[in-house]
């Protein structure tokens, strides 16, 4: 699947040996100073106008490619909390950097049409080799009548291995989406 970092084509080799359910992803830039500062600072430390400031970018980086693509997205999703996570943080990064995204390209947000079905280990914390078994099972949607046909593009802020965007997306076309496309604040460089 490919993927598009400052206005770079690149298909990685994991997504060539083994595809992910997402179309493509659209990532801002990489997970490297001084963006990881400011993930860090909006993630932990509850900077939330950072997600404002942050969101207009990783909007018109997906405008250029949304204006390219066969069709262009219904709505956009925020990769959803767990309710535990939720009431520790408060709030929900991905959701704040999609409320920009959404009103910068016009689309509806729909925050509450998908929900993190259990409580996960934080991706962070755990080895590359067990992310993506955390995630299995992880994700359930509501309303699969809004889902059918639909093109989705999904927010979240930071990609590194893509359990997580790649287990949502799964369930999303397993409920009717017919493409997914991440939009991505930062990418994790590859080692």
């Amino acid at each position: 699947m490919t993927s598009h970092l400052a206005g770079v084509e690149r298909v990685c080799g994991q997504c060539l040996s083994d595809p992910p359910a997402f179309d493509e992803s659209v990532i801002l830039t990489d997970y490297a100073a001084p963006t990881d500062a400011l993930v860090q600072d909006l993630k932990f430390r509850a900077q939330l106008p950072l997600a404002k400031a942050l969101g207009p970018p990783m909007a018109e980086a997906a405008r250029h490619r949304l204006q390219r693509s066969d069709k262009p997205a219904d709505f956009v999703l925020p990769v959803p909390l767990s309710r535990e996570r939720l009431e520790q943080r408060g709030f929900n990064q991905a959701l704040e950097l999609a409320r920009p995204i959404a009103l910068t390209l016009t689309l509806p947000l729909l925050a509450d049409i998908c929900v993190r079905t259990r409580h996960t280990s934080a991706q962070a914390e755990l080895p590359l080799t067990q992310r993506r078994v955390n995630m299995r099972g992880a994700f359930a949607v509501r309303d699969r009548k809004v889902m059918e046909g639909k093109h989705v593009l999904l927010i979240d802020d930071v990609m590194t291995t893509g359990h997580t965007l790649r287990e949502l997306a799964a369930c999303l076309k397993r409920h009717g989406a017919t493409r997914v496309s991440n939009l991505v604040l930062a990418r994790t460089p590859a080692r």
